[in-house]
């Protein structure tokens, strides 16, 4: 990567890098809420009158799927290249601050993140067959665990990096 760093610092690189994994992961949460809502609240008939919040449920839910997979694993990617930055720079100065809830929260978001990784092909394959009746409960908490999940690890990223402070 030393050839990188002839056109921009270090630093720029990890701020761009981070950002690609923001704007994934801000990408992922909108597409899980969306999913989400039409799951538990679905939309039996959409008039041109109705509110705000009862056309953003009205979406074809299973049309997110394959999105929110690729999504998912692109962050998780990301993810994983900026985690060694991290460990360095980042969760060294805030154990010498003994901040260690926060260090103990950003832990169970990495552990969420890799279950929820695990549980792709599941999603996948609950979310491919529609019209199973059987799968209905499971769609609806699987979907439900990895949108909880990916609220709680974008709240997280973000608290743990203002405690650090962005660039310090």
């Amino acid at each position: 990567m030393d050839w990188l760093y002839d056109y921009i610092s270090e630093n720029t690189f990890w701020t761009i890098l981070l950002l690609i994994h923001g704007l994934i992961s801000v990408a992922l949460l909108g597409a899980l809420t969306h999913q989400s809502m039409a799951v538990l609240i679905p939309v039996k008939r959409l008039r041109v009158d109705d509110s705000f919040v009862t056309h953003f449920r009205a979406v074809t839910a299973q049309k997110y799927t394959k999105a929110i997979c690729y999504l998912w694993i692109c962050s998780f990617i990301f993810g994983a290249w900026i985690y060694a930055q991290y460990r360095i720079y980042v969760r060294i100065p805030i154990e010498q601050q003994e901040l260690y809830k926060t260090l103990g929260v950003f832990e169970m978001k990495e552990h969420l993140v890799v279950f929820g990784l695990g549980m792709l092909p599941i999603y996948s394959y609950v979310w491919k067959h529609m019209k199973n009746i059987e799968y209905d409960l499971a769609r609806k908490c699987i979907t439900l665990f990895l949108t909880g999940v990916c609220w709680y690890a974008f709240l997280i990223g973000h608290i743990v990096n203002n405690v650090r402070g962005y660039g310090s």
